[in-house]
């Protein structure tokens, strides 16, 4: 649901509808992305009621932009699988998230990545660790945050249900 202001200058819902930017994996079985909404730099209100998440480009914001995501993360066993296709996954996720997919090349260390942003991740449903480079690790549970500035991590799924994330990323300089 996105709010607004009407011709008259009251404030109003000016959208409600399904993310038009929503990615059910098929190569990553239970895997899902949304992009729920973005700016740009100085953007503000009032809002002029166009969705800025259809055409956004590049996913990753600029410094001072932001954006707000949704990910879907299966359980790791997902990956493990007989029939799991690393190269068909490696394509969706070069198609879906661009930017990032470049950024996860390490086959050392899968998932791993870094980007120029302060993420602000809520855990909505099930269990996640977030793993830093290094092997610090710590375990969070739906309502749990991390805040995580522009450090190399990456997240793990070690139950057996996904678990959803809301990830607002902003745009920093490193």
């Amino acid at each position: 649901m996105v709010t607004g202001h009407g011709a008259d200058g009251a404030p109003r819902i000016i959208e409600d509808a399904p993310l038009p930017r929503f990615v059910e994996r098929t190569a990553i079985p239970g895997m899902a992305d949304g992009v729920v909404w973005a700016t740009g730099v100085g953007d503000g209100g009032p809002h002029d009621g166009a969705d800025p998440t259809p055409g956004l480009s590049p996913l990753l914001p600029a410094p001072g932009e932001t954006r707000f995501n949704t990910v879907t993360l299966p359980p790791d066993s997902v990956f493990a699988a007989p029939d799991f296709d690393p190269v068909a996954a490696d394509a969706e996720n070069a198609a879906v998230i661009p930017e990032l997919a470049q950024l996860m090349d390490d086959p050392e260390n899968p998932g791993m990545h870094r980007t120029d942003t302060v993420d602000y991740v809520i855990v909505l449903d099930g269990e996640v660790v977030l793993e830093m480079e290094g092997g610090e690790e710590a375990t969070l549970g739906a309502g749990d945050i991390a805040i995580q500035n522009a450090t190399r991590h990456a997240w793990r799924n070690c139950t057996d249900r996904p678990a959803t994330l809301a990830v607002v990323m902003v745009g920093v300089h490193r």
